[in-house]
């Protein structure tokens, strides 16, 4: 466990261990939520499908293609324990593979149409 403050900014890195220098690392989702058994009933998206969610989410510089740096401000479930479960979700590309995963950045969901 980690213990901050609300509003405290939290950092955070994620490192790829791999002897393929080759490989880049790309956050496409991160979710909270107030049970660490449950991401799906009650949670808060801070970053989905690459498209950034929360306001005080933040990128850092990382001079290593196989390390994503980032940020957010710590914050608490309304009326629930004042614990907070964060679970993400990286994709591992081939570095320079434009069509991949991890150059498409942001990809919003589609809306259907609503039939009459």
């Amino acid at each position: 466990p980690y213990y901050v403050d609300i509003n405290q900014s939290l950092f955070l890195e994620a490192y790829l261990h791999s002897s393929d220098p080759n490989l880049v690392l790309f956050v496409d989702t991160c979710v909270a939520s107030p049970s660490p058994h449950n991401f799906t009933a009650v949670t808060y998206d801070i970053i989905r499908n690459g498209c950034v969610r929360d306001s005080t989410y933040a990128t850092y510089y990382s001079p290593y293609r196989h390390v994503a740096r980032f940020a957010f401000n710590a914050f608490q479930f309304i009326r629930y324990k004042p614990l907070v479960y964060l679970q993400c979700e990286l994709a591992v590309c081939r570095a320079y593979d434009y069509s991949s995963r991890c150059y498409r950045g942001c990809i919003p969901r589609s809306k259907r149409e609503a039939s009459s």
